[in-house]
């Protein structure tokens, strides 16, 4: 079966059209600033790959540029829209609804737009995405993957806000996380990795890149992770704060004379790695300038690794124990020196980087020595099969 995965953001598009059966990915490209007059579409595979400068009104236009590409001119991965079978589409916000993936019909549609206050960027542009596959291929089964349904086993004295309950009540405000699509992925390759059942471990996987997030799988369950309502909270980010005090965002307003919009970008947009160091939100180019003697580079990479370390040792606790860490994203498969500080120090708990391990590069690999009680490895994430995955299964079982 082919599936042509969509994960819309606001201004974005990115697809990859992938036969499930042989994972194998067949096209893969991006829509880059949608709705302007300097938008460009990429597409291709690895070097072979061509990109479009061209204006792209809405994401209607920007499906039907893909579906173009797929199946025309000299990067055409299919000979027709007949070839592709499904389409899945990425939607970061299921709230309490959905702790699975679903078949997308008009009551999901009516789901994902009440939960847009959520996640007002991506569940709204999740459904434009959708309208315009509903438009352009009508017919064609579409599912959705939820960011949040994997975490719909995490227990409510860890979900909970310790704020009025009726708020709870009245408004859902309770931690969601996010990353779950990457969070279940990697768990079960690391199982399949080190050859044990994944309802027998304890593991802690760490999706690092500019989003960060952390989760606690017990035994196959999720029962813990660091993003929250909104994929704010928790770790320090590339521009996102994580978890701060409370009570800084009343005295930001009171301060600085900010509105919540504006408090609000400043959190989201203007925090993090990018808000410390001042000179950028990548990881890359803030450890350059740390090696260069910048001290506020140096204080960022330093709170970074401190923010992962914490909650490592928070998720430790939460399940009594770990048996296997593993890293991915961006940070957490290419940054040797992040990973050799946020280990460093916790030999006491079972847990030993090695040195030369670490400095590899690509792929499936552990990177903790043989004597280490814990395993770390680390597992380049791939959401879009998972994506595929699901949806492949959705539309068999429907049959």
């Amino acid at each position: 079966m082919n599936v042509l995965v969509i994960n819309a953001g606001s201004s974005s598009l990115k697809y990859q059209l992938i036969q499930v059966e042989t994972h194998t990915v067949l096209a893969r490209g991006i829509c880059e600033r949608v709705g302007s007059d300097d938008a460009f579409h990429k597409h291709g595979l690895d070097d072979d790959e061509v990109v479009i400068d061209a204006p792209i009104k809405d994401h209607s236009e920007a499906i039907a540029m893909v579906l173009e590409a797929l199946t025309s001119g000299p990067h055409a991965a299919i000979s027709s829209l007949d070839d592709i079978d499904a389409i899945g589409h990425r939607v970061v916000q299921g709230g309490k609804y959905f702790d699975s993936s679903v078949l997308i019909d008009e009551e999901v549609i009516a789901r994902i737009d009440e939960l847009a206050e959520l996640a007002p960027l991506h569940n709204k542009a999740a459904l434009m995405g959708i309208e315009a596959c509903q438009k352009l291929m009508a017919g064609k089964p579409m599912a959705a993957v939820f960011d949040t349904s994997f975490f719909q086993t995490i227990q409510p004295h860890a979900y909970m806000y310790p704020i009025p309950y009726e708020l709870y009540e009245k408004y859902a405000i309770r931690k969601y996380g996010a990353h779950g699509t990457s969070h279940r992925y990697i768990a079960e390759r690391a199982a399949q990795f080190v050859d044990e059942p994944l309802e027998d471990l304890k593991i802690i996987t760490c999706h690092l890149g500019n989003g960060c997030s952390i989760s606690a799988i017990d035994h196959g369950v999720a029962v813990d992770t660091s993003m929250g309502l909104t994929p704010l909270d928790g770790l320090m980010m590339g521009t996102r704060s994580g978890a701060i005090d409370p009570a800084i965002v009343p005295f930001l307003m009171d301060h600085e004379g900010l509105s919540t919009d504006e408090v609000n970008d400043l959190l989201n947009k203007k925090s993090g790695l990018l808000g410390i160091s001042g000179i950028s939100n990548d990881l890359r180019s803030v450890r350059t300038a740390s090696e260069e003697g910048d001290e506020r580079a140096q204080l960022a990479y330093e709170m970074y690794s401190h923010s992962v370390k914490k909650y490592i040792g928070q998720y430790i606790a939460v399940m009594g124990g770990v048996d296997v860490i593993v890293l991915t994203a961006g940070v957490g498969e290419n940054c040797d020196k992040m990973r050799r500080m946020i280990f460093t120090g916790l030999q006491s708990l079972g847990i030993e980087l090695d040195i030369e391990r670490n400095k590899g590069r690509g792929g499936e690999r552990e990177i903790s020595t043989d004597e280490s009680i814990v395993q770390i490895l680390i597992i380049p994430t791939n959401e879009e099969y998972m994506i595929a995955r699901d949806t492949f299964e959705l539309v068999h079982d429907a049959e």
